[in-house]
């Protein structure tokens, strides 16, 4: 076995700025969402994705996918956002074991009331502390990590196909 090639004093200092940042920013996130809606940061991402998809409802599975969770955990965040009247589930006509979630009204208005502060938050969390230049760069660098780190292999061994 070869020796791992271990992080430069930079990298990891680069490596453990990017873990504190991150940490905080989602911790940052989720307590204007709790504080302003009820909801964690997850839950804000489902109901978003609900809205921008056609007729406002997906696949549960494709949700999962999209959510990059588990679909155990995203059956449990649906139920709790059921409990709150802002999502349904309905069965799938095509396939006797699939299901969509489907954003209500009630969930829609939700963020439609919540977005506002949410876009704040994340403005002067992230955004207005970069510049331009620095905005464009950082969105090339997460495009190049996305794309390195998305598996190609159909049978990789992915949580949201668990």
């Amino acid at each position: 076995m070869t020796e791992p090639r271990w992080l430069s004093d930079e990298e990891q200092r680069v490596w453990r700025s990017y873990l504190h940042a991150t940490t905080l920013l989602e911790d940052h996130l989720d307590r204007q969402l709790q504080r302003d809606a009820g909801m964690p940061h997850i839950y804000y991402g489902l109901l978003v994705k609900l809205s921008q998809a056609p007729r406002r409802r997906m696949r549960m599975t494709e949700l999962a996918k999209d959510a990059k969770i588990t679909r155990s955990r995203l059956s449990h965040a649906v139920a709790r956002l059921e409990k709150n009247g802002w999502v349904s589930r309905e069965d799938c006509p095509s396939d006797k074991r699939g299901q969509f979630a489907a954003l209500t009204d009630e969930g829609y208005e939700v963020l439609r009331r919540t977005a506002p502060g949410h876009v704040v938050a994340v403005r002067q969390a992230l955004f207005d502390r970069l510049s331009p230049e620095q905005v464009e760069q950082l969105g090339g660098i997460m495009r190049t990590l996305a794309e390195g780190l998305q598996p190609s292999d159909p049978n990789a061994d992915l949580p949201w196909l668990r």
